[in-house]
């Protein structure tokens, strides 16, 4: 009889897929929250036109959105597209709540 492996690899193909959509997820929702500051940024220092801040406003209410639409068709949350980086924190910034 053959005891199981310490680092066995889990060949799951659900469960890799949930995975890699989580893994790809976080990634837009890091870019997501970096174009968000970017714009605060811009909408402080007054470089935008009334009617770009007014697109650029509407864009990203749209991509959160979306976000919120493809996390709840995975079956995750914002809050488990967060990595705890260690001593260096979690990666996303301001995390919605579920």
């Amino acid at each position: 009889m053959t005891a199981p492996r310490a680092h066995a690899l889990d060949l799951d193909p659900e469960r890799a897929a949930n995975d890699l959509a989580a893994l790809v997820l976080t990634v837009v929702e890091l870019l997501r929250q970096l174009m968000e500051r970017q714009a605060v940024r811009r909408f402080d220092e007054g470089t935008l036109s009334p009617e770009q801040e007014e697109r650029l406003g509407t864009a990203l209410m749209l991509l959160d959105r979306r976000m919120d639409d493809l996390c709840a068709r995975h079956g995750l949350s914002r809050s488990d597209l967060n990595l705890d980086l260690g001593p260096l924190g979690p990666l996303l910034a301001d995390v919605h709540g579920d």
